[in-house]
């Protein structure tokens, strides 16, 4: 667990120089505390949602509760309930959602029956089977319903991916190729592809009985993405394609940073061909690059001002990079994962709540809300996963600049 080591690490933070803590009073992690908070702020039981936040979101706060129950379980109970509980009480949710694409290529989230008067109303949906009208909605459900099969073997989980895979495969073939972002057929993006790759490869290392068609069909979707063109010449993922069927250099989003490498984890495993880790290891080497402070700490361009769905997407990219690591392991991205665990809770927190905001590196940003909580969980998951390395005393007091040897 990290606890200890972030009081040692803290303690160099405060007098900057290395001095002997007692253990803490709490032998929770920090993933623990931040999930405890997610849970009893904003957790809905009769929803089977998270309040403060969308759809989407939802998905993946239950695609965090998961991966903390692989590694940790104590969190094995709450996981099972929220699960069961999410699987039965979402489907009945009066589902009034519209997003839209900013200027910027941020998505941005309205949700009834309240829309401002810019936004045009839209009719309320029964969202069964996880099915709405944007495909990547539909491809993050898919993979938290994967994450919680995972942990208790439940097939109806599986199958509730299974179904809405089916769903994001009939989607017809846009003019570039790929899949839609949305089903009313207006926007080629990076992050559906991506998703429909992932749940395909996923899919391909879970269902024995029809591993042909999902192999297949990632292959071909990973083929196609690779020409689309919306991975640049540094080795990052552009928001999506114009109409015209070429790199729209839209924002380098984390998020479209990380989906892809817990993908192409995936669909080396179901191969065993190591090239896409390959491909996967540049891609999350420059996105680090590109997105990280001189700390080493993650941030996307839309700080402070992220909304519910930016806010998301930095724990996404934490998410996956961790799942790169265990099948390839490298000490640069362990450094990293620790770093960014540690910078949350040391300058990202409010003490008294262990609530989590948007802005890693500090100050604590208010409010807090389902959406940034859950995103920094990922990156707390992600560094107790990987059991803090060896680095925790240079995560912290590097950025004081002390100097300490590894």
């Amino acid at each position: 667990m990290l606890s200890a080591s972030f009081v040692r690490w803290l303690s160099i933070v405060l007098s900057l120089t290395p001095v002997t803590l007692s253990a803490p009073t709490t032998s929770s992690t920090e993933a623990e505390l931040a999930l405890n908070y997610l849970q009893s702020k904003w957790y809905n039981r009769t929803s089977g949602l998270w309040d403060s936040t969308g759809w989407w979101n939802s998905g993946n706060c239950l695609t965090a509760i998961g991966d903390l129950a692989a590694i940790d379980s104590t969190v094995t109970g709450t996981a099972q309930d929220v699960f069961a509980n999410t699987l039965v009480q979402a489907q009945k949710y009066n589902l009034q959602q519209l997003k839209v694409i900013t200027p910027q290529f941020n998505m941005e989230t309205f949700q009834g029956p309240n829309f401002p008067d810019t936004v045009q109303a839209v009719a309320v949906v029964n969202p069964k089977g996880f099915l709405n009208g944007y495909y990547d909605d539909e491809g993050w459900w898919a993979l938290g319903w994967i994450q919680a099969y995972d942990v208790t073997k439940n097939q109806q989980y599986l199958q509730t991916a299974v179904d809405i895979f089916n769903d994001m495969h009939a989607s017809p073939t846009t003019p570039c190729g790929g899949i839609w972002w949305d089903k009313a057929h207006t926007y080629v993006n990076a992050i559906a592809n991506e998703l429909y790759l992932s749940v395909g490869a996923h899919l391909a290392n879970r269902v024995a009985s029809n591993k042909t068609f999902y192999l297949t069909t990632a292959q071909n979707q990973y083929n196609w993405l690779i020409k689309s063109g919306m991975i640049n010449s540094k080795n990052t993922i552009n928001d999506g394609l114009t109409t015209g069927c070429v790199n729209n250099g839209g924002t380098v989003w984390s998020y479209n940073q990380g989906v892809i490498l817990g993908a192409l984890t995936e669909l080396s495993t179901a191969t065993g061909n190591s090239s896409y880790r390959t491909l996967a290891t540049n891609i999350a080497n420059a996105a680090i690059t590109a997105l990280s402070d001189s700390n080493g700490i993650l941030h996307d361009p839309c700080e402070p001002n992220c909304g519910a769905d930016g806010a998301q997407f930095k724990g996404i990219f934490m998410r996956n990079l961790q799942i790169l690591q265990k099948a390839a392991p490298n000490q640069s991205w362990v450094k990293f994962l620790v770093a960014n665990g540690a910078s949350i809770w040391a300058y990202d927190r409010n003490t008294g709540t262990n609530a989590l905001s948007v802005v890693w590196s500090g100050p604590f940003v208010k409010p807090a809300n389902a959406s940034t909580q859950s995103s920094a969980l990922d990156a707390l998951i992600a560094a107790q996963a990987v059991g803090g390395g060896s680095y925790q005393n240079l995560a912290i007091a590097s950025r004081r600049g002390v100097v300490l040897e590894e």
